[in-house]
């Protein structure tokens, strides 16, 4: 039997608008997902509610711990089940646009998300950092940056939208796919990865945005990547970067109980005021007052301090004596960065000598205070570098970049 509407009746245009609307909508992901948020998804769509618990516990297995990306590899699920699941959800990835390869080793990927709502499909850039016994994934949490810290290329990037738990999550997952560091279909069911054979071993929240102004949705994806029945990264090995969200440190050590990175950089408010403006909203004594209260704290789980080398601005060794008074007390790690350049900065990195004079200090006087050698530089992937691929510099600005590059300072 055939319908046929009348599009003379606004009704009945409305009607076949919405239908062609729906039809074009896609379906929801089950990444990102709570096991009660799942088991309502499933519920929703028929599934009994007694199998809903064995549904939730089936595909949790084949999403974060085979990383399957298609319902027909899920072996263990009917075929009848299977039909249901593709028919209303999705469990993809996001789409790779491009893949660079750094000499070092870093690499980083160029990850497109489809449109949401009225919105365009955004894009965002995540690095992985290969090192001896480790692999270190930098993940995303917005796309754009509303902090605009003036030293940090990211940050002249406006703020788009926040990403969600699934796209978060599809970052981690993603990598993992391009590094082969899930069990291949060959592998034995049951039989889980050992730890120390995976090539990502640990995330930080140091990408593009600031993860604490979009703390619903990183928490969500931070607890289901140190969940022990799937991804199973260890809560010490995911480490969240702030600019000093005040009021969602307090929350991060209750709720989520993740490493904590304080993005520091200057140790008196009027200097840091200018270099991280939320500094203006919440002052260094509020700051250091949520990091002293921070849930855990000891030598094995430390606050790491990240402090940017910016010449003649915040490296003299009067900045490193009140660097250590201020963060006394705290179990701490200084992380020193030198200043990654970028095409129309006004800021220069440290003279290495003075880097070392610093370091030192700090050292001396009983925190641990190792210069991070910059990584990936040579494809934009080192700290402060990240930006959409909508942001792609210019040739002529990526001349000028290799040009700073070569009279810089400490290689990766």
């Amino acid at each position: 039997m055939s319908i046929s509407f009348d599009l003379t009746i606004p009704a009945a245009r409305d009607a076949l608008g919405q239908a062609a609307r729906a039809s074009l909508a896609p379906k929801p992901s089950l990444i990102g997902l709570t096991r009660a948020e799942m088991g309502e998804a499933l519920a929703g769509i028929g599934v009994a509610e007694r199998q809903v618990k064995m549904r939730v516990a089936q595909l949790w297995h084949w999403l974060y711990v085979r990383g399957v990306s298609d319902f027909a590899d899920m072996l263990n699920i009917s075929k009848d089940m299977r039909a249901l699941l593709v028919q209303h959800f999705s469990i993809g990835r996001p789409e790779v646009v491009d893949e660079q390869i750094s000499n070092d080793g870093t690499r980083k990927w160029l990850f497109r998300f489809p449109a949401r709502g009225a919105g365009r499909p955004v894009e965002i850039e995540t690095v992985y950092i290969p090192e001896e016994g480790r692999g270190t994934l930098c993940i995303s949490s917005q796309v754009g940056c509303t902090l605009t810290c003036s030293f940090c290329h990211t940050g002249t990037q406006k703020l788009v939208r926040n990403l969600t738990a699934e796209e978060i999550l599809g970052q981690l997952m993603a990598a993992r796919d391009r590094l082969g560091d899930f069990p291949d279909k060959n592998t034995p069911d049951g039989m889980m990865v050992p730890a120390e054979g995976r090539k990502v071993t640990n995330i930080v929240m140091m990408g593009m945005g600031e993860p604490l102004y979009n703390f619903e949705e990183v928490k969500k994806a931070l607890l289901i990547a140190s969940d022990g029945d799937g991804l199973s990264l260890s809560k010490r090995r995911i480490t969240l970067s702030t600019s000093g969200v005040v009021p969602e440190i307090y929350r991060t050590g209750e709720e989520i109980g993740v490493m904590l990175a304080i993005s520091l950089h200057a140790v008196r408010d009027d200097l840091r005021d200018m270099l991280v403006p939320i500094n203006k909203k919440y002052p260094l004594a509020e700051l250091i007052k949520a990091c002293r209260a921070y849930p855990g704290l000891s030598n094995a789980k430390r606050i790491t301090f990240e402090y940017v080398m910016l010449k003649d601005v915040n490296d003299s060794l009067d900045d490193a004596k009140e660097l250590v008074r201020l963060l006394r007390g705290i179990p701490a790690k200084i992380n020193l960065i030198p200043f990654n350049p970028w095409p129309g900065t006004n800021y220069q990195c440290s003279d290495w000598e003075q880097i070392e004079r610093f370091a030192d200090y700090v050292n001396n006087a009983g925190y641990a205070s190792p210069i991070r050698t910059p990584r990936g530089r040579d494809i934009l992937a080192a700290c402060g570098q990240l930006k959409s691929e909508s942001e792609r510099m210019r040739k002529v600005d990526r001349l000028a970049l290799e040009a700073m590059m070569i009279a810089g300072h400490g290689e990766e």
